[in-house]
């Protein structure tokens, strides 16, 4: 793998520390502020609302109809999988992309794309011609959308935001985003319930004005430098990754930590077989950890973290694993929901932390490429988190397996701190 040189004036990341003093971007907003005030980053949010809304809305509503045409649950397999392979795919391409080219360009492509993706679709299934074939090529030609588009408008947030404010942002962007896979998911559902057109007709609209958002941004930080495509620009990300402690340790403590601690993946067998809390019970543990991470988001929108970056997120991921250990022990539904809660919250924080050290430690020209692969990382260990939780749960019983998972964690917790000293030692996420 090469190597790429930061610029002149990129981050330090000499001796494990966050960088000494990264520039603010021009017009940022001092923290006393608020990031809400900014009408850029409030633009960026509406896009980022309204595409997880169209998208979560849409995918519910070719599930179910895929699974009521077909009557085949392996289908909705099929589903997930045409929609994460184009991501895999395109990991290394998107990133180039998003360093060479103007990232809100990319990202109204995007969105545009989805949205005459899903408006094909509802002409289709108006002329009665949507076959299972076409909704799984549909579900692709979106998830390639979304391949492009996630690394991009993350990679996007630092330029808009300035370093001062970016773990304020990031923390508010997540507050954001859990709301709206809360509300997404069911919004599906009540537009399913009025006809699939209905479905179809919103999502393409959800799309249309995330699209009109990102044309509403201003300021996205410097223009991208045009480099020489080559086979090592395209993989400068994973060089860049592994020459950079911080930015290793904390990517692949999360990619561990989920695809150990993916006990969430069981829940529908907790519900039923240990808790016996029935449909009504399911749905408040699905909840808990979607409630746990709102509230964590928008606590530390408020409070960010000021000294000890490094040592608490190593602290929330340990909990993390805890808390799945006293889930799967749990025979108490109020204990089961309570300890769900804590696993949501915890990992927000790990999120956060992540998220923002990520973006601090990258130069910007190379932000569309780590970004990338980061959301390689975080699809590979929740997809692969799900099935290492089903397989170990086939052939050891579902307490043992959320037991395996939370005890692994917090294995992972010890051996990273070792490893990756460099990262306990980060201190602040405000660039100072």
């Amino acid at each position: 793998m090469t190597h790429t040189e930061p610029p002149a004036a990129g981050p330090d990341t000499r001796h494990g520390m966050p960088p000494a003093a990264l520039p603010p971007a021009a017009g940022a907003l001092p923290p006393a502020q608020g990031v809400l005030q900014d009408r850029n980053y409030r633009a960026f949010i509406a896009s980022r609302v309204f595409s997880s809304l169209g998208f979560q809305s849409i995918t519910v509503a070719l599930a179910w109809m895929l699974y009521d045409r077909t009557g085949n649950a392996y289908m909705l397999g099929f589903l997930g999988l045409a929609q994460f392979l184009p991501m895999a795919a395109l990991t290394f391409v998107v990133g180039a992309a998003a360093d060479r080219f103007d990232r809100r360009r990319i990202g109204l492509a995007c969105q545009g794309l989805e949205a005459v993706t899903v408006a094909l679709l509802g002409v289709l299934f108006w002329q009665g011609a949507l076959s299972p074939p076409l909704i799984l090529s549909a579900a692709a030609l979106l998830g390639a959308a979304v391949a492009f588009e996630r690394p991009t408008m993350a990679a996007l947030l630092p330029g808009i935001v300035g370093p001062a404010m970016l773990q304020r942002a990031v923390a508010t962007s997540t507050s954001f985003m859990q709301t709206a896979l809360i509300i997404g998911p069911s919004l599906g559902g009540l537009l399913y319930g009025f006809g699939a057109g209905t479905v179809f007709a919103a999502s393409t609209l959800l799309f249309c004005g995330a699209a009109a958002s990102i044309a509403l941004i201003r300021r996205a930080g410097p223009a991208p430098k045009r480099a020489r495509m080559s086979f090592g620009t395209i993989f400068a990300g994973v060089a860049f990754i592994r020459s950079r402690p911080e930015v290793l340790g904390t990517i692949s403590l999360d990619l561990f930590a989920v695809l150990l601690g993916g006990a969430t993946a069981l829940l529908p067998v907790f519900a039923a077989d240990i808790l016996r809390a029935g449909p009504i019970g399911l749905g408040m543990l699905r909840a808990a950890p979607a409630v746990g991470a709102l509230l964590m988001s928008l606590w530390l929108a408020r409070h960010p973290i000021e000294r000890g970056a490094g040592r608490r997120m190593f602290l929330a991921v340990g909990v993390f694993g805890l808390a799945t250990i006293v889930f799967s022990l749990s025979r108490s539904v109020p204990l089961s929901v309570l300890a769900l809660f804590v696993v949501g919250a915890s990992d927000t924080i790990s999120v956060v932390v992540r998220s923002s050290l990520v973006q601090l430690l990258t130069p910007d020209d190379m932000r569309g490429r780590v970004n990338a692969v980061n959301s390689l990382f975080i699809g590979t260990s929740n997809q692969l988190g799900e099935f290492e939780s089903g397989m170990v749960a086939g052939a050891f019983g579902p307490v043992a397996a959320g037991l395996i998972g939370g005890m692994g964690t917090i294995a992972v917790v010890l051996m990273w701190m070792r490893l990756f000293p460099q990262l306990a030692r980060v201190e602040r996420l405000d660039g100072k």
